[in-house]
């Protein structure tokens, strides 16, 4: 099976390069902003199990790779307060957790996502779909937690390995969610997330 990997952040001056999911401050291996982290762009690892009416596997998550990952409780809610859905996340809070992303993952369960944890706020930051197998939305924060901008980025298609699929945005954070999650619970730019950090 195909495996799709989100290509994370990268800087304004990195912004043709391509690895998995590029750090935003452009050096490989540092633990802020590294160039290369396959993000979620469609894989998380979890087992199988029965189909859920949206025609998702119900998958236990975080598991394989990541079950030993940090996990909080991500609640989108409006600019009234009023909340609009929750997944559980996979915190990626290194260099080498934010390079991985979500290469490893094999799906993603409705509930489930991966939250990108960056030390301060980037100004540039591009995640791809190199190598995932489903799709994502990408969501970028600010530092504030507040919605900057939402990309709905689909699986590849036959033949491509998502590198030339790129989603710019900025912030401190991203979260990574399953295909057009954001769509179904009425997500939109200027709502906020709330999480344990």
């Amino acid at each position: 099976m195909r495996r799709r990997r989100l290509l994370g952040l990268t800087a304004a001056a990195t912004a043709g390069a391509a690895a998995g999911c590029l750090g935003g401050d452009g050096v490989p291996g540092a633990s802020d902003g590294d160039t290369g982290g396959g993000d979620g762009g469609g894989d998380d690892s979890g087992g199988g199990g029965d189909s859920g009416e949206d025609g998702t596997d119900d998958v236990e998550w975080p598991s394989g790779t990541y079950a030993d990952y940090e996990t909080t409780t991500v609640t989108v809610e409006s600019p009234g307060g009023e909340a609009r859905g929750s997944v559980t996340a996979a915190v990626a809070d290194t260099g080498d957790k934010r390079l991985l992303g979500l290469s490893d993952a094999e799906s993603l369960p409705d509930d489930g996502g991966m939250l990108f944890v960056y030390d301060a706020p980037r100004d540039s930051l591009t995640y791809v779909m190199r190598r995932m197998s489903f799709g994502i939305d990408i969501v970028y924060v600010d530092g504030d937690r507040q919605i900057t901008r939402i990309h709905n980025a689909p699986e590849p298609g036959p033949n491509e390995d998502g590198e030339a699929q790129r989603y710019p945005g900025s912030g401190q954070y991203v979260l990574e969610v399953p295909y057009e999650w954001t769509d179904r619970h009425g997500v939109a730019v200027g709502d906020s997330l709330r999480f344990d950090r």
